[in-house]
């Protein structure tokens, strides 16, 4: 079976919300909630058909987009491949020329709609920022807590809390404050114990590599609706991350890094590889920088992740 080359656009109004547009009950998947775009024809560029597709479907023009995510999937009858572009930039007004219902839902409100499978991961794509901040080692409680608090206030829209060296209920308490700065602002995402998880039902779960390989097999240990993530490090790592159903991944180190100068880094070539066979969005993180956000979206990346160079110094 061929697998069908599609673009598919995550447009953004000046507001921030997305413009997502409703499949007609005739056609495959009918009915349900799509990012607008359509097949890509032979021998045109992605570029060249999003442009075509939106004029065509939209009545728009794009005058600024970049690569967002890839997507393979399979359906019982057909095999696709979703080339995502995020679109930051149209002239013209977006109205349904070929008779589709449009809405325009803001990040968060994506999940309400039913899209087909294929969107899933374009979905946690459009909903997530391109950057991660991970909370840096060796702070004292008050220091993380003003960091994460101007990290927030700057803009910062995702945020692990990371503290290897503090013991759990010292962490639980930092956890319960943290919620608390990111409440409505940012997404905090947690770690430890899978046991904690019905203690921070606001918070979402980042998991080790070593939990990942203890409990792939058993799937996802909450619903949707909670945000679940996992450090790779490795293809097969990625795959167990997959078969867990997770939204998002940190892939490291891209380059030597200080934390772990032991760890081989992958280099940018081996990333973009490994990204090209995973299908969800995926931050980069080990001796990149904020300046790398526009090389990690080249590699297909979601965007960069880090440490030292993401915090926000008083």
């Amino acid at each position: 079976m061929k697998r069908i080359h599609v673009v598919a656009a995550v447009i953004r109004g000046t507001d921030g919300r997305i413009l997502i547009a409703r499949r007609a009950d005739s056609q495959h998947q009918g009915g349900l909630w799509e990012f607008p775009g359509g097949k890509v024809e032979q021998g045109e560029s992605v570029e060249a058909a999003l442009a075509r597709e939106l004029r065509e479907e939209l009545g728009i023009e794009v005058t600024r987009s970049r690569a967002l995510i890839k997507v393979s999937h399979d359906y019982p009858d057909k095999q696709v491949l979703l080339d995502v572009r995020e679109v930051q930039a149209f002239s013209g007004e977006p109205h349904g020329a070929e008779g589709q219902p449009l809405a325009w839902a803001a990040p968060r409100e994506l999940a309400q709609y039913d899209f087909p499978e294929a969107n899933k991961p374009i979905v946690a794509a459009a909903r997530l920022p391109d950057q991660y901040l991970i909370t840096p080692d060796g702070l004292e409680v008050p220091e993380m807590l003003k960091g994460i608090q101007r990290a927030v206030a700057s803009g910062v829209r995702l945020i692990q809390l990371r503290a290897p060296d503090m013991y759990d209920p010292k962490y639980r308490d930092v956890a319960v404050d943290a919620v608390g700065l990111c409440a409505g602002k940012a997404q905090l995402m947690l770690k430890g114990p899978l046991e904690w998880l019905g203690d921070f039902p606001a918070a979402g779960w980042h998991l080790t590599a070593a939990q990942l390989r203890k409990y792939a097999a058993k799937g996802r240990p909450f619903p949707k609706d909670r945000w679940l993530a996992a450090s790779c490090h490795s293809a097969e790592e990625l795959a167990l991350a997959e078969q867990m159903g997770v939204d998002f991944v940190t892939l490291s180190p891209v380059q030597p890094t200080q934390t772990h100068p032991e760890a081989q880094p992958l280099g940018w070539d081996e990333a973009q590889r490994l990204i090209a066979g995973f299908t969800h969005p995926v931050f980069l993180l080990g001796g990149v920088g904020p300046c790398d956000r526009e090389k990690a979206w080249e590699a297909g990346a979601q965007g960069v992740a880090g440490i030292r160079a993401f915090w926000p110094e008083a």
